[in-house]
């Protein structure tokens, strides 16, 4: 089964959803670190459905709109653990244009490869503020038997890439202002 599968039956196994609530998910809750679009959406939870990993029902809104309500059933539920115990191995470095851009900078003038990371570190800190305010809109850390405990997990981890990140990058622009001194 694709990943897709899982982040559908982990939000499924949290609460009842429409394919609208699951596109809403993954346009914010799971943005930060795992994207699907509407058109990847319905085609897997048809999938599902014929797999009987979930069940839907079919709600009436108003007099004629229908829309389906999906569930996680037992065997989803159970392929879900499954695939939450198992141990995955660490995938290889994500494509980064921007990393790439920096790689072959070599080829301009150093005041702009300066032009180039300092718009880099106003996007990671604009990030680092939103991941900073969603971890603060948690509270104190949520007991480890909620779902938002492992949100909580999640946003740490993310807070803390984008501190590393941010790091990073004043250190690159420092480096480049040094040198740029010195000619």
């Amino acid at each position: 089964m694709g990943t897709l599968r899982y982040a559908i039956l982990g939000l499924l196994n949290r609460r009842d959803m429409s394919g609208y609530d699951l596109t809403k998910e993954f346009e914010t809750t799971l943005a930060e670190f795992w994207g699907a679009k509407h058109s990847q959406i319905y085609p897997e939870l048809k999938a599902l459905a014929d797999e009987g990993l979930i069940a839907y029902q079919i709600e009436i809104s108003g007099t004629v709109l229908e829309k389906k309500v999906y569930s996680i059933t037992e065997r989803g539920r159970t392929a879900l653990q499954t695939w939450a115990e198992t141990q995955l191995k660490m995938k290889s470095v994500p494509k980064d244009e921007f990393r790439l851009q920096l790689y072959f900078s070599d080829c301009i003038p150093p005041q702009r490869r300066i032009a180039l990371l300092e718009p880099q570190l106003e996007q990671h800190r604009a990030l680092l503020d939103h991941l900073r305010e969603n971890l603060a809109g948690l509270g104190q850390t949520p007991p480890e038997d909620e779902a938002a405990f492992s949100d909580y997990l999640v946003l740490l981890g993310g807070v803390m890439r984008e501190e590393g990140c941010c790091a990073w990058l004043e250190r690159c622009i420092g480096l480049c202002r040094e040198r740029l001194e010195k000619q």
